[in-house]
C-alpha cells in the first residue's frame, strides 16, 4: 500500500474514533464538584450562580440554566427539553442565557460550547453540567440530585 493510502484509512479511523467519542459524551451531565451542606463548608462563588448574575429568578427548588447562542440547532431542540421538564417538575425554573451578551459570566464558568446546561439546586449552586443536547431523563436524574442535595 502507498503512503497516501495509510494517511487516507488513519484519517478515517481517527474520524470514527472521535465520532463515537463525541455520540458518547455529547449531552451527557457530570458532576462539577463534590455535593455539600452549606453549614458544613463553603461552596466557592465561582460554583455558585445568583439571580443577579442571570438577570432572573432561581427556581424554589432548583434551576436549569442553559447557555445558548443565535444560529444554534442543538439549543432550539435544549430549550424544547428543558422546557418539558420545567414543566413536569414543580418549583424548577428553566433560564435561558444568550451566550454571546453574558461573556463575563461564560468565562467565570467556563462555558465552552452551545449549548451547556447547568443544573442549580435552590442556592445556586452548580450541581451538574452538560455540554450538547441533553435527554430528558438525564434532566430528571440531574435534577433528582439537585433537589435531593440542596441544603435546607
Amino acid at each position: 500500500m502507498s503512503l497516501g493510502t495509510w494517511v487516507l484509512v488513519g484519517a478515517v479511523a481517527a474520524g470514527v474514533v472521535l465520532s463515537v467519542l463525541k455520540a458518547t459524551l455529547d449531552g451527557r451531565f457530570r458532576g462539577t464538584h463534590v455535593v455539600r451542606k452549606a453549614d458544613t463548608e463553603q461552596v466557592d462563588s465561582m460554583d455558585r450562580v445568583s439571580a443577579a448574575d442571570i438577570g432572573d429568578e432561581l427556581g424554589e427548588r432548583a434551576t436549569l440554566l442553559q447557555f445558548s447562542s443565535a444560529f444554534c440547532a442543538p439549543c432550539r431542540a435544549t430549550r424544547r427539553t428543558l422546557a418539558e421538564v420545567e414543566g413536569m417538575v414543580d418549583g424548577v425554573r428553566h433560564v435561558e442565557i444568550d451566550a454571546e451578551k453574558h461573556l463575563d459570566l461564560v468565562r467565570r464558568l467556563d462555558i465552552l460550547r452551545t449549548p451547556t446546561t447547568l443544573v442549580l439546586d435552590r442556592t445556586g449552586a452548580i450541581v451538574k453540567r452538560a455540554s450538547g443536547a441533553p435527554r430528558k431523563s438525564d434532566v430528571i436524574a440531574a435534577l433528582a440530585t439537585a433537589i435531593e442535595h440542596a441544603p435546607r
